[in-house]
This record gives structure tokens, sequence and C-alpha cells, in this order.
């Protein structure tokens, strides 16, 4: 067919500037690859303000990044309530379960009349189930005095109470977002989880009036409260909420007269996110006649302690321990949570990663009861889901005793997650865990923060 010059120079016009990219006008082109944007997520112990600062000056690689954690709406005035005892504070995580530990623990042993740990251990699963209604320390403490049943609701508790094993029946998740280095709130998103219906039925010891405002010499009185807290190690980032929690309720405790007509008395203690340090904290307890221990911040960490906490009669009431395996610890029942376990976490956390549709999918974690327990959740929900073990790879790393000391070193994993071919990472850690994302970084796998800027 004959075709003019012009025809010519206008078809070839259009394949020019349509057809270039893809070598179909003229010579052939050489390919461009296409980079396929890898996105992070993250849980409880890295989703905070604070995360970015433990990768200094690569603090915008955790921009984009989501992730999931125990959280309920909290109320300004219950943020405002914090910030009077500590005016710093840039994270909430755990506060109102440190607030509700402390609390419920004041709260059963005014209602076992004592301080001992065995009789106000029978109280506090009763604490928070099947009795008259109340939510303030104040208006709690008043009719515990008056020995009164009470069904405790407040900012972490409220649809249910717990089970037998002391711990939420139910729970809220809220998703988080990295914008640039922060938290964007405007994008968190609540979700709730468990069973009303776990919820213990059992009734609780018959609870003892107070006769008088005056400290009954058989009680024991006054309580005291170990603090056993990350104020040093991997999980120091998470303190600060926790320990504002804590002041907070034995600051309200105290102004609504305390606890069997004295006081109640709060030892500082650290658990270092490490057993070691951990172990000297509740045996520096035990010899100063603690009653309840608050804490510890890390679930590897209690399970840790738990065995030394018992043989001692003490109990160990965490306000931030997830590990699943903990429901079922051996712990003579003196063992209690207000976090709830990761079983519930897991499905929200693979739900928050299946929404963005991704093909292959890693999971790095933390070598404890904590890092590992998630894992194993998170993964079976995702084989739940259709993901089969060809498109998700299980990694891990041990975080040591001393991070900063010796920093983990995950750049053979990093090479394996990009070998592998993963769009989607999950890291499960503390502070520590943003060596992951270093490594990552390192090793080119197109993050996107990186590919997005």
């Amino acid at each position: 067919m004959y075709m003019s010059r012009g025809s010519r120079t206008a078809i070839l016009a259009v394949c020019a500037t349509v057809l270039l990219a893809t070598s179909a006008c003229g010579e052939d082109q050489p390919e461009e690859a296409t980079t396929q944007q890898v996105r992070l997520y993250g849980t409880d112990g890295n989703m905070l303000n604070s995360y970015p600062e433990a990768l200094q000056d690569r603090a915008g690689l955790v921009d984009g990044m989501k992730g999931t954690t125990p959280l309920t709406p909290l109320p300004d005035n219950f943020k405002n309530r914090l910030r009077s005892v500590d005016p710093k504070l840039t994270d909430y995580l755990y506060s109102a379960e440190a607030y509700d530990a402390v609390l419920i623990s004041a709260l059963a042993a005014q209602l076992a009349g004592s301080t001992d740990p065995a009789d106000i251990a029978k109280q506090i699963v009763g604490v928070t189930n099947n009795g008259t209604s109340c939510t303030t320390a104040s208006q709690c403490l008043r009719l515990a005095r008056q020995g009164t049943d009470i069904e405790y609701r407040s900012v972490s508790i409220t649809r249910a109470g717990f089970t037998e094993a002391g711990e939420p029946a139910t729970a809220s998740y809220a998703t988080l977002h990295f914008d640039g280095q922060q938290l964007n709130d405007a994008k968190t998103e609540f979700v709730g989880a468990g069973d009303e219906a776990a919820a213990s039925k059992k009734k609780p010891p018959k609870a003892k009036r107070q006769n008088g405002n005056f400290p009954d010499p058989n009680s024991g009185a006054p309580l005291v409260l170990g603090g056993l807290l990350p104020k040093t190690g991997d999980l120091a980032i998470a303190n600060p909420p926790i320990a504002a929690g804590a002041a907070l309720a034995l600051k309200e405790i105290n102004a609504a007269g305390g606890v069997l007509g004295e006081d109640v008395v709060w030892i500082d203690g650290d658990d270092g996110t490490s057993p070691t340090v951990a172990k000297a904290t509740v045996a520096s307890h035990i010899d100063a006649g603690v009653h309840v221990i608050i804490g510890a911040g890390g679930s590897g960490i209690s399970a840790a302690v738990l065995p030394d906490v018992v043989d001692a009669g003490l109990i160990l009431f965490s306000p931030s321990n997830t590990a699943a395996d903990l429901t079922e610890a051996d712990d003579k029942g003196l063992y209690f949570r207000t976090a709830p376990p990761d079983s519930l976490q897991g499905r929200a956390l693979a739900d928050v990663i299946l929404r963005d549709g991704p093909q292959k999918i890693a999971i790095v974690a933390r070598a404890d009861s904590y890092g590992k327990g998630l894992q194993e959740v998170v993964r079976a929900e995702l084989e739940r889901a259709g993901f089969g073990g060809d498109r998700v790879k299980l990694l891990g790393y041990e975080p040591g005793e001393d991070a900063e000391a010796a920093p983990i070193n995950f750049g053979e994993g990093a090479k394996q997650i990009k070998q592998f071919g993963a769009d989607a990472v999950l890291i499960i850690g503390f502070s520590e865990s943003a060596a992951v994302i270093r490594a990552l970084a390192d090793a080119d796998v197109p993050l996107a923060a990186l590919t997005s800027s």
C-alpha cells in the first residue's frame, strides 16, 4: 500500500512518543526493570513515636510503616491526667493497661481485707466481673470498703472482664500508620476482638467490709507494689507511658484514701528487658516485702522471672505481656495481665497486611516467647487466608542481653528476604528491631520509604 511521506512521519512520531518504552518502534531498546516496593509492618513493640530514634540518621525509613497494637480510643481526660504526671509524654501504649493493673491490685486487696498475695489473687478476676459497676478509683474504693462486690470498667477494660486465666476476655486493637517519622493519629483505626462469653462467671470470696478509716492491724497494710518495668533495655522506648499509667493510678488511689486505711507504697524497679536484671529486681522486691509486682514489660522477661515470683508467693501482674503461651503458664494462680494475648492480635495484624494485597510476606521476629509466639499466630492466620509456605518466609534473630554493646547483625537475613522477593515484611521486636530495617536498606531491598522518595 502506498504511504505518503507526511503519513510516514506522523506514524513514526506516534511510535516515538507512545510506544518507545515497549521497543515497538525502530531498533530494540533495553527493558527497564520494574521495582516492587516492599512495605514494612510492625507490632506493639515498635509502633511508637519513639521508635524512629532507634534508626538515628535513617529515621525516615519508617515512613509508610503500618502495624497493630492493643489500644482503645483514649479519652482526652485520661491523656491529660497522664500528662499531669509526665508532661513530656508522646506515646500512650499500655498506659491504660498499667493504670488498670495497679488499680485492680488495690481494689482486690481492699476487697480481701488483706495484703496477703494469696488473698489478693483470689479477688483479682472477680474485681472485673459480676458486681456493681464502677469506673473511677474513688468510686470503686468506696464500694470495696463497704464490702460490695464490684465490676470494674475503665479505659482498657470496656466490654468484658477477665477470663479464669486472669487476662482480658475482649480487646481493642488499633491500626497505626507512620507518616514521615511520626504516627498519624488521624489514620488510626480501631477494631474489637475476643469473646465476651469467655469472661469468668465464678464468684470471688465474700468481700470484707472495712470498719472505720483506720487500718486493721491484721490486714498487713500498707499494700506494697513493686515496679518491674523496662526502664532500660530494648523495650525502654515503651516505658514512659507504662510508668505514667502506674504513677497516675497510685496518685489517684492514695488521693481517694488509699487501701485498708493507708497509702499504697510503690517501690521502683527495672526489668532491663533482660532476665538477669529482672531476676535481681525481683529478689530485691522479695527482700523489701513487696506484695504485688507490676510487670514485667516483655513477655519473655515475665516468663523468666515467674518461677521466682511464684516460689516467693507473690503476684506478678503485667500491663504489657501479650505472648499467648503465658495463658497456660504454671503460675499457681498468681500471674495476671491487662494486655490481651497475641492469639487476638495476630488476627488483626494479618488482616492489616492482607488488605494491601501482598504476594510474598516475610515475618522477622526476635527469638523469645513474644516474638516467636506472635510470628506463629500471624503465620497461621495467613495460611488460613490461603498463603501457603511458598509465599511466607519466617526469620528470627537473637536480641542479646545488651543490644547497645552487641547490636544484632541481620545482613544475611536481609539478603534472604531480597532473594525471596517479599513485597511485605513484618518486623516483630522492640527498639533493637531497627537493625532489621537498616539491614534491609543496606541490602538494597526497595523499601516503600526509599522508592517513594
